[in-house]
């Protein structure tokens, strides 16, 4: 047996899916939807097969605990962390997958957001061993010894289980502004604001923003004002339009952010949004470059391209 799968992996997965698709493996010939595309049958039981050397053989049960935050408002219960034991070799790789499948087939009543399942909507953010994150684009750890604990973002009121109020986190973000604003219109016969590939390139970094409030539910100056500092997610959406050509408002966006010391100039630099970014952007940076132009307006404004995030 061991020598079949050292020849599995000295020829490839490719070999050995195209051999095991004529030896009519037990537990290979399911997939009857790739009949007639024998490339795409021999990439799925190739795949089938990497599933099977990363977990373990399918016969034998790969049992992993998942420890879960569980509250209902219409129960006296306190909150708690609830045990679930998820077979590895029967899910998906992402924590969502897990969740899907506890929810599925274990306890119906578990909530949690989800939509998209790609990254884009932002709506699976939890907390997941400890950090913020997504849970449609969090790996599995696959280690069977530790347990995977996942909460609510922290410092958010509660709903139910692992769903959080964003009542305020959306309204600090529309308080913003997040929309193109402009002084005078388009000229005539254009139907669109133009903008240079070199003034379009400020935006990298900015716009893709997906408002999944991780790096807010990381940051302790918003944990202790949440009424008065808007967060590092509602800070970088109004850099994203500061630093947009087309916009014509920047100096009243930043006037605005400024009339109260603390929406703007209440980041004290931890960095946790960074570091718990699921997009891998730099919240910091961007609020930091807002900070120095208002207070140094007349040497960093000049220098706005260079430092662009």
């Amino acid at each position: 047996m061991w020598a079949k799968w050292r020849r599995l992996e000295r020829e490839g997965w490719r070999w050995a899916g195209r051999r095991y698709s004529k030896w009519g493996d037990p537990g290979e010939t399911e997939f009857e939807v790739l009949k007639g595309h024998p490339k795409a049958k021999e990439d799925a039981v190739a795949a089938r097969l990497r599933r099977r050397q990363m977990i373990g053989d399918d016969k034998g049960k790969k049992m992993k605990e998942f420890q879960i935050y569980r509250w209902n408002p219409n129960s006296d219960r306190k909150p708690f962390l609830q045990s679930f034991f998820v077979d590895l070799s029967d899910s998906g790789t992402m924590v969502l997958d897990v969740l899907q499948k506890i929810k599925g087939e274990q306890d119906s009543s578990l909530s949690y957001r989800r939509s998209c399942r790609e990254g884009i909507c932002g709506s699976c953010a939890m907390n997941i061993d400890g950090l913020n994150n997504l849970a449609c684009l969090k790996p599995i750890n696959t280690n069977l010894s530790q347990p995977c604990t996942i909460t609510p973002l922290p410092h958010f009121f509660v709903i139910k289980d692992l769903v959080v109020d964003l009542s305020n986190f959306y309204q600090q973000y529309k308080s913003i502004e997040p929309w193109l604003k402009r002084k005078k219109d388009a000229e005539e016969n254009e139907r669109e604001y133009r903008q240079s590939p070199k003034e379009r390139k400020k935006l990298d970094g900015l716009y893709e923003c997906i408002l999944c409030a991780c790096c807010s539910g990381a940051c302790p100056e918003y944990w202790w004002n949440p009424e008065s500092f808007l967060g590092p997610a509602s800070l970088i959406q109004a850099y994203r339009w500061i630093s947009d050509s087309r916009d014509e408002y920047a100096a009243e966006r930043l006037q605005a952010m400024t009339e109260d010391r603390d929406k703007l100039h209440g980041c004290r630099r931890v960095g946790n949004c960074t570091a718990n970014c699921p997009k891998s952007l730099d919240p910091e940076r961007a609020i930091e470059i807002m900070k120095q132009e208002h207070l140094y307006p007349s040497i960093i404004r000049p220098l706005h391209t260079q430092l662009a995030v």
